[in-house]
């Protein structure tokens, strides 16, 4: 198949962790052809969708990991699949892409599919399911965050549309910071906050659970560092191995059948203790970990999951 990939520059990633580039390799090896571009290089054009970019060969050498062939142009209608696959934010520019990705979805077949991940971003999707999730309210209202903190006590304020563990802070019940935050965030930025009663099982870790066309094929463990919160592999959070839990099996066994409605094929969760508090559709990591901890090539079961659905188009 053609594959056309849209993600960050690829000459900085690391070859050792980046769940994009561990696709890309596996994909090159099954025989596909790879096309790379970047977010900022998708066009619409008298009706049609291009990229600007380059055809790709990768090697699991780093700093030689991406040979890059002469930048054209690619009509996106004219490739098998395009790996949706840019980190967010999940701003206005993100949301733009999956706009125009959605053109041509699903004549070519987008992973994962752009009106669901607009649909469905990370904090939001959640909200389908209240009775797997902490108590949680999204809010701009002052006096709503303050009502919740004085109901719960310790809890976790973050941007609403936030990645990687960035301006996440834990409040516990003797911090006097949550006006002063509230000024900070609304000072830069129109979006709301996300407030959620603090899980104290967070110093075990947060175990990402990976599913592939809904079936949940793996986990990792993310332990915070010494004096943190944050269980982010961005922000110094530690990867281990891990099982699921029966209480893991009925998160996965509730959304599992909902992800794959949606076309939703690689979908990255996070839980902590009993509590479901993301689902990561817009580009999940971990499975470089996963691999490495367990066996597990989540790679190969992605693509086969995808080649299953266009040899069905």
């Amino acid at each position: 198949m053609k594959i056309a990939i849209q993600m960050d520059p690829i000459e900085g990633v690391n070859i050792n962790a980046d769940s994009t580039f561990r696709l890309a390799e596996e994909a090159q090896k099954r025989g596909h052809s790879l096309f790379y571009y970047t977010p900022d290089q998708l066009s619409y054009r008298a009706g049609r969708i291009f990229a600007e970019g380059h055809d790709v060969t990768v090697a699991r050498v780093q700093g030689a990991h991406a040979t890059l062939g002469p930048r054209r142009a690619q009509d996106l209608a004219d490739v098998d699949v395009v790996l949706l696959r840019q980190d967010p934010p999940f701003d206005m520019h993100y949301i733009t892409t999956t706009h125009l990705l959605e053109r041509i979805h699903p004549q070519t077949l987008v992973v994962n599919d752009p009106f669901w991940v607009r649909n469905c971003p990370e904090k939001l999707m959640v909200l389908d399911f209240p009775d797997l999730t902490p108590p949680t309210t999204i809010a701009r209202d002052l006096d709503t965050l303050r009502a919740f903190k004085v109901e719960h006590g310790d809890i976790v304020l973050k941007p609403l549309y936030g990645n990687g563990g960035a301006g996440v802070f834990r409040l516990d019940d003797a911090d006097r910071n949550l006006n002063s935050l509230f000024e900070l965030f609304t000072g830069f930025s129109r979006e709301p906050l996300i407030v959620q009663k603090f899980l104290p099982d967070v110093s075990n870790g947060d175990k990402r659970i990976i599913l592939v066309d809904g079936v949940a094929v793996g986990a990792i463990n993310r332990v915070p560092a010494a004096g943190e919160t944050r269980s982010n592999m961005h922000a110094g959070g530690r990867p281990e191995a891990i099982g699921l839990t029966a209480r893991d099996h009925e998160i996965c066994n509730r959304i599992g059948p909902v992800l794959k409605e949606k076309g939703l094929i690689f979908v990255g969760i996070d839980v902590i203790g009993d509590y479901l508090t993301e689902i990561n559709v817009t580009s999940p990591t971990g499975i470089q970990e996963m691999e490495r901890f367990d066996g597990t090539n989540v790679a190969q079961t992605v693509w086969e999951a995808i080649e299953a659905r266009v040899l069905a188009s």
